[in-house]
């Protein structure tokens, strides 16, 4: 852990970002509870790349410019521990992967790290290829029944998805696991903007329902758990059985169970939630751009046919690629990267003092002017992998960056591209009229109320 030159200096100035006074704090407290994107996106507007936002006890440094992303995530990883939100969103999720830290985080990423290797992920195509067809059929039995909420259907697809590849379980018998996933994910917001200031034990409606939801994951767990030990002759290289095999070594009995849900629920809340929600994104895009959709259906009958997905596709499918990556640009799967500086640090010649909560925000990185042409419009030929475009490295952040760079991004990317190749070759699907989609920045980026459409199939 090192601090860099900022923290160096002595008494010698040290540059302050701009940023609101301070009595703007009430209203900026109302924005941050009503409208994230906006806060984030109109202190970039107004006051630029690096910006010092004053709320109450705590003082945020928001920086926006791809160079500042490259240092905080990566070049200086090791000075910045999770940040403001998460810490407050342990209440919710426990020492999972997504907010632990230390010998702790480093344990269950080796531990994990494993699950996502190539070649695993290779060998699962086939289980990914079946979970998207199944979407295929459950739409398609819904066609001309009115407005399907795709949303739920791309929430089962994906815990599908990960219960198969990960665990070598099926979460479908587990009915409502979906929406105990996201009681706990609304609670973990909640925790995020209150900074944690409202004790879990007052019955509020959210925090009463959110309870509800850790029984009915624990009973979950349980029972994958005990169903997993029934048959020690058949373990594999599932996430479950390492976790179980991990989690014995605890001393008390007590802890080790409590860690097993803790890295259980994070690892499928973040890992179905941020999948769907790009599936969502990039459906509702395409019935936008009907021109697009077009051109995906083309690539994707070329090239698989009348067939399942295969690994081997991937790379054929270019266009569907390309799709994707540019829905992920407009709504980034994680919208909000916190930080809190362990020691004095310079970010793009600004001071950060120790203990500083820091933010880096991909929506509005992904929107930078100065590194996105017409940034607010689709365009997926931004990602035409024959164009050279002299774009930074981190002008484009969906999955993080560093150390914490996303562990699955592989099998999320190669879940997105089949399914969305899938869907556009046999299904039309259209939002509901009138529909304008609402981003609602929680631990992703999904849609407020859902993602109404119609279903029809093609051929």
């Amino acid at each position: 852990m090192t601090a860099t030159t900022g923290g160096q200096r002595g008494h010698q100035a040290r540059a302050v970002p701009p940023g609101p006074p301070r009595r703007s704090a009430p209203a900026l407290f109302v924005k941050l509870a009503s409208d994230r994107l906006a806060l984030m996106g109109a202190a970039a507007d107004q006051y630029g790349d690096a910006v010092k936002i004053s709320m109450g006890p705590k003082t945020l440094y928001f920086f926006n410019h791809p160079d500042h992303a490259k240092h905080v995530l990566a070049d200086n990883s090791g000075n910045y521990h999770k940040g403001i939100g998460l810490v407050q969103a342990k209440r919710a999720l426990g020492d999972g992967l997504l907010t632990s830290e230390g010998d702790l985080w480093r344990k269950q990423r080796k531990m994990i790290q494993p699950a996502f290797q190539a070649k695993r992920i290779a060998a699962q195509a086939g289980v990914v290829a079946e979970e998207a067809a199944a979407l295929v059929d459950r739409l398609r039995a819904l066609a001309g029944t009115g407005p399907v909420n795709v949303t739920d259907e791309l929430t089962a697809l994906t815990l599908g998805v990960l219960g198969r590849t990960l665990l070598d379980a099926d979460l479908g018998a587990f009915s409502g696991v979906g929406h105990a996933f996201e009681a706990v994910q609304d609670q973990a917001m909640f925790e995020m903007v209150s900074l944690g200031a409202v004790p879990m034990w007052v019955p509020l409606p959210k925090q009463l329902r959110f309870r509800q939801a850790r029984k009915e994951l624990q009973h979950v767990v349980d029972r994958l758990v005990a169903e997993r030990r029934a048959r020690p002759g058949d373990w594999g290289d599932d996430v479950l059985s390492k976790l179980i095999v991990s989690t014995a070594e605890e001393d008390d009995p007590k802890v080790g169970r409590q860690r097993m849900t803790d890295e259980l629920i994070t690892l499928l809340l973040a890992g179905h939630e941020t999948t769907a929600s790009t599936l969502g994104w990039t459906f509702y895009l395409l019935d936008r751009h009907p021109e697009v959709a077009e051109r995906l259906r083309e690539e994707a009958v070329e090239v698989l046919g009348d067939r399942l997905p295969a690994y081997e596709d991937l790379h054929r499918l270019r266009y569907t690629s390309m799709v994707i990556e540019e829905a992920m640009r407009l709504y980034p799967p994680v919208w909000i990267l916190t930080r809190q500086a362990l020691a004095d640090d310079e970010v793009g010649g600004y001071h950060v003092p120790a203990g500083s909560d820091v933010l880096v925000c991909p929506y509005t990185l992904h929107r930078h002017p100065a590194f996105w042409n017409e940034p607010e419009k689709f365009d997926p030929e931004r990602f035409n992998p024959d164009v050279q475009t002299g774009r930074p490295r981190y002008a484009y952040i969906p999955f993080g960056a560093g150390p914490r760079f996303c562990v699955g991004n592989n099998l999320g990317m190669m879940e997105a591209a089949f399914v969305t190749a899938m869907v556009a070759r046999d299904l039309r699907l259209r939002a509901a009229p009138g529909y304008q989609a609402v981003p609602e920045p929680m631990l992703s980026l999904r849609m407020k109320g859902g993602l109404p459409m119609s279903v029809t199939a093609i051929g």
